[in-house]
This record gives C-alpha cells, sequence and structure tokens, in this order.
C-alpha cells in the first residue's frame, strides 16, 4: 500500500517522471528564444533570453537584438543594481545611432535580473496535454485580487538526463484576467518558447560594447523601469506599478475623469493594452516613434469613430491638367522641400473630437488654401459645421462621414461662410442656418490629382496650396503616432480602403525619406503638434490616390 501510494505522486511521461506534489525548478542558469503575444494589443513580439542567477545577470533582446536590455544585481553592481538598454536613439543629427541608456536601482527600487519563466513555487499540477507533439505537464497558479482573478498556466515537459533526472523544459506560459466587475477578460497574453539550454554562457555575452558610452536616461529615472525591463511585467504577477503610474499622469495631463467604477476599470485595462502596443513598436526601430496621447484610453471601435471618410464612388472632377511630359518638366524644377505654413497659408490644427467629420476639415483646408492664394495672400477661417449641417442633400452624413467632392457640390451652389459668422465647431450635427450668414467663396469647380505620380501630387500642392488628400488610418500605430516618417507596411492605398480625410500642406526629405506633411484633425496633442510626416514610398496608406483641389 505504501509504495502504491508513493507511486501516485508521480505521472508517467515520454520522457520520465512527473511529482505532481513538486512543480518544476528552473536551472539557474539558462538561456531561451521565445514570442510574446498579447492578443488584445495585437502584438508577436520575439525575444532572447540570457539568465544566470549564478552571477547575477541577465539579458534580453527584442526583435532580433534592434533592442537589448541588461540587468544586474546588487551582487555585481555597488549599490542597488542597474539596468542597461542599447537602443536606436533618433534626434535632429543622427538616424538610428545605436545608444546605451543606463538607469541605476535606488533604495525604493533595486533592480534584479530578470527571468522570462515564471516562479513555479504556487503552482499546482492540474493535468497532462499534447502540445507541438509532445506530451507535456499542465501547472496552474490563481490568484484573486479585488475584482480580479487571474489564472497563470505553465505548460511544460521533460527531459530525461543521463544520470536519470528529468529536466523540465518551458513550453508555454499563459495568463488570463477576468474582472469581476466588468464581467470580462481584462487581460491575456502567452509566451512561447523555444531552445532552451541550462548549458554555462559566455561571460561575453554580458558585456555591454565598450565604445559606447552608458548615459542616463533623458527624463525623470523612475518612470523607465518598464521600457528598460519590458519582460517583468508579464512574468512576475502583480506588478502593475508603472501601469498605473502612467494612468495616472494620463488622467492628470488630459483631464480624463470616469463616472462610475466600472467604467475607470475599462479605461484602465483598454489603456494598459495601448501602453503595451506604443512600448512594443518603439522597440521594433520602425522609422518612426509612438506615444502615448489623449486616444490612449479608447477602444478601436471609438478610434474607428474618428476616420469619417465614406466612399461611395468615383466623383466627377476635373482631370489633372498636366501631360506626362509637362508634369516632367515642371516637376524638374520644384524645390526639394516646401510647406504652406510658412506663408501663413494653414489655420491652426483643430480637434474632431468624437464626431466622425474629418471630410470637413480636409474639404476646408483646401479651400482655405485656395481663396489664400486668390486674396494674394490674405487667410480666411471657413467653417467646417457649416459642412456638417447642411450638405446632407448632396450626400454626406454629418458626424457619420462624408466625402470632399460632395462638400465641394454644395459650395458650388451655394459658398461657404466663416466660422466666424457661422459659429463655432461643435463636434456634432447641428441646425443649418446658413441663410443667416454671409457665404464668403464659392468654387467654380474641383480637380482631381490622379495620375499615379508622386511628382503629380508634389507640384498640385506647390502651385494649388493645401490639397485634401484620403488616407487608410486603420492601423493603431496611426492613432499614436508621434513623431518620425511614418511608413506602415499593413497600410492600404486602394481608394475605396482608405477611410480618414487629412489636408497635404507640404513635402520634404527626412534623413534621406521623402515625406508628405499631412495636417491632421485630432487636436495638437496628436502626432506632432497635430501633424505627421506620411512617407511617400509605394504611396504608402494612399496618400496620392484621391487628392484633390479647387479652383475659384
Amino acid at each position: 500500500m505504501i509504495r502504491h501510494a508513493v507511486f501516485c505522486l508521480f505521472v508517467t511521461t515520454a520522457l520520465g517522471y512527473v511529482d505532481k506534489q513538486s512543480p518544476p525548478q528552473w536551472n539557474p542558469v539558462y538561456t531561451v528564444k521565445g514570442l510574446l503575444i498579447i492578443p488584445y494589443a495585437e502584438l508577436h513580439e520575439p525575444f532572447y533570453a540570457w539568465f544566470d542567477s549564478k552571477h547575477g545577470k541577465s539579458r534580453i533582446d527584442y526583435y532580433g537584438a534592434m533592442v537589448k536590455t541588461y540587468q544586474m544585481s546588487s551582487t555585481v553592481y555597488p549599490k542597488f543594481g542597474t539596468s542597461i538598454k542599447i537602443a536606436p536613439v533618433t534626434t535632429e543629427s543622427v538616424l538610428n545611432k545605436e545608444t546605451c541608456l543606463q538607469v541605476n536601482g535606488s533604495s525604493d527600487q533595486a533592480i534584479q535580473i530578470q527571468t522570462v519563466l515564471p516562479d513555479m513555487t504556487d503552482f499546482k499540477f492540474v493535468g497532462q496535454e499534447t502540445m507541438q507533439d509532445s506530451d507535456v505537464s499542465k501547472w496552474r497558479m490563481v490568484t484573486t485580487i479585488g475584482d480580479k482573478v487571474n489564472k497563470y498556466t505553465m505548460w511544460v515537459k521533460y527531459k530525461k538526463t543521463l544520470k536519470g533526472d528529468s529536466i523540465p523544459i518551458p513550453v508555454r506560459y499563459e495568463m488570463k484576467g477576468y474582472n469581476s466587475l466588468l464581467g470580462s477578460h481584462y487581460d491575456h497574453y502567452y509566451l512561447m518558447y523555444e531552445d532552451y539550454d541550462i548549458d554555462d554562457i559566455d561571460p561575453n555575452v554580458f558585456e555591454v560594447d565598450t565604445s559606447l558610452q552608458c548615459t542616463s536616461f533623458p527624463g525623470p529615472g523612475a518612470r523607465h523601469y518598464a521600457t528598460f525591463n519590458p519582460m517583468k511585467e508579464f512574468v512576475h504577477p502583480g506588478h502593475e506599478e508603472h501601469l498605473h503610474d502612467e494612468f495616472d499622469r494620463f488622467k492628470n495631463k488630459h483631464n480624463k475623469q470616469y463616472a462610475t467604477e466600472i467604467e475607470h476599470a475599462k479605461r484602465l485595462n483598454i489603456f494598459r493594452q495601448n501602453l503595451r502596443f506604443i512600448h512594443s513598436n518603439n522597440r521594433a526601430r520602425r522609422g518612426f516613434t509612438l506615444a502615448v496621447n489623449h486616444l490612449a484610453d479608447r477602444t478601436d471601435d471609438e478610434l474607428a469613430a474618428l476616420r469619417g471618410r465614406r466612399y461611395s464612388g468615383p466623383n466627377m472632377g476635373l482631370p489633372f491638367p498636366y501631360t506626362d511630359s509637362l508634369l516632367e518638366e515642371e516637376s524638374d524644377k520644384l524645390p526639394s522641400e516646401f510647406d504652406w505654413r510658412l506663408f501663413g497659408a494653414v489655420t491652426p490644427v483643430k480637434d474632431q473630437s468624437v464626431c466622425g467629420s474629418c471630410w470637413s476639415f480636409g474639404t476646408v483646408g483646401a479651400v482655405e488654401g485656395a481663396l489664400f492664394l486668390h486674396n494674394g495672400g490674405h487667410l480666411i477661417r471657413l467653417s467646417q459645421q457649416a459642412l456638417i449641417d447642411c450638405s446632407w442633400g448632396y450626400g454626406n452624413n454629418g458626424c457619420d462621414g462624408g466625402e470632399d467632392f460632395r462638400s465641394y457640390q454644395w459650395i458650388m451652389k451655394h459658398g461657404l461662410p466663416t466660422e466666424e459668422d457661422y459659429g463655432g465647431y461643435l463636434g456634432q450635427d447641428g441646425y443649418c442656418h446658413i441663410d443667416n450668414v454671409t457665404l464668403v467663396t464659392t468654387v467654380k469647380n474641383w480637380v482631381n490629382v490622379t495620375s499615379n505620380n508622386e511628382n503629380a501630387l508634389r507640384l498640385a500642392i506647390f502651385k494649388h496650396g493645401p490639397i485634401s488628400v484620403a488616407i487608410d488610418a486603420s492601423q493603431k500605430t496611426f492613432s499614436f503616432y508621434s513623431n518620425g516618417v511614418y511608413y506602415e507596411p499593413k497600410c492600404k492605398n486602394k481608394i475605396d480602403e482608405l477611410d480618414h480625410a487629412v489636408l497635404a500642406v507640404g513635402y520634404g526629405i527626412l534623413k534621406g525619406q521623402k515625406y508628405w506633411l499631412i495636417k491632421n484633425s485630432w487636436s495638437n496633442l496628436w502626432g506632432n503638434d497635430g501633424y505627421v510626416l506620411m512617407s511617400s514610398r509605394n504611396n504608402n496608406c494612399g496618400v496620392e490616390t484621391a487628392p484633390t483641389y479647387v479652383l475659384i
């Protein structure tokens, strides 16, 4: 009976025995490759980790060594340990220069070496499965904190050594967080592991290139612990200090107030995923950077509401009046950079708010620019609200979307009032009252700049003022764009796939990359003071697909 009782504590696998009462203990030294997957944030981030607890050192590389992070404990580094990050840094004078940044620990927050494997002490055996064509054991830990129930699951296979021991090998680690207050899952991520090895690590792996002079991070050091060690959040349960710090900063900066505890919890969890998305994309060295902005607590559906272009068929505008030979001749005379803001032809950036009225901002910007040229350099602010309220008869739908050419048709018949005379922008549908105001301008027609040649758009901008353009703004990278030349290979550029209307006010070259200078309507809290530099490579995001300008 005693032998039988002891035997029941073990589970037989293809490679040996698993003690159900003893969670796996990882080797103190290991290397492993893996993939961090966060479904809610649409992230798949590769990593490579080296962990040496014997010598108090760890290193984790992200995106194929694009960003390298090092952690050294106080047993190695004096006082409270240190974190080092080697990452590409772009300034006004250098492009993607490999730079060493360092944050030292303190008495309040000592630096610990970073594992990519969870502490299994409190995990319980819950069964066996077949995964990746192997028999694996399944271990789980459940924690409850207030309204949150977090389930952490680890799948492990075992390799039998020559001594007869069984070495645990990580296969998959998953976290699912359920919030009973929200009645939904608030978090979900998992790590997939491969090439796990427990051989001693070459000490050179932890050596930082001596040619790099490590400097302190620009700005307050405390808030950068999360970017210096992004893996900590996913491996150590309950590590959310950085999240709450960032969320508090976000709420204070943008004066965010939520009516209920449920709404606050909902927005915090949306913010969590968007923050992860921002940090991960910045690690990917994409040539542009993302940042937390006033949209960081909004869902994908709420962000989609800001993209109000609704394509409904081709328009009947005039063709671009340049033959190929004339276009080539004129293009040779163009300056390499041009910006209508410098001439006073562009009004300040506005915020369309929760109204899907982007089409009205692109339209009005183009008309304002044409009127500026017509008036000899006198800028008049025209009314977006008039278009939102009054142009339904031409197929526009107010805050539910529209197109620039439909607006031009309305203006050709009715004209367009000033913002001052008609009244300020409301951010919602309103009563049309053009009969009570003076309509200061009309347009004779509009022109479609459709020649499948980026020089055509450059020429149109240079000769005819700011141009209304349609783009694909559906990629989340666009929602959190901060600076740099925006190139998003996932962007679409077919005319019926463009969902946002903006204003092209210039063009230029930044560190060898050609761009369109685009004015958005999501306030100057978005992007680079309300603007984005959109790459002109491969008609990225469709800037060149449907540009229009008006004739006055």
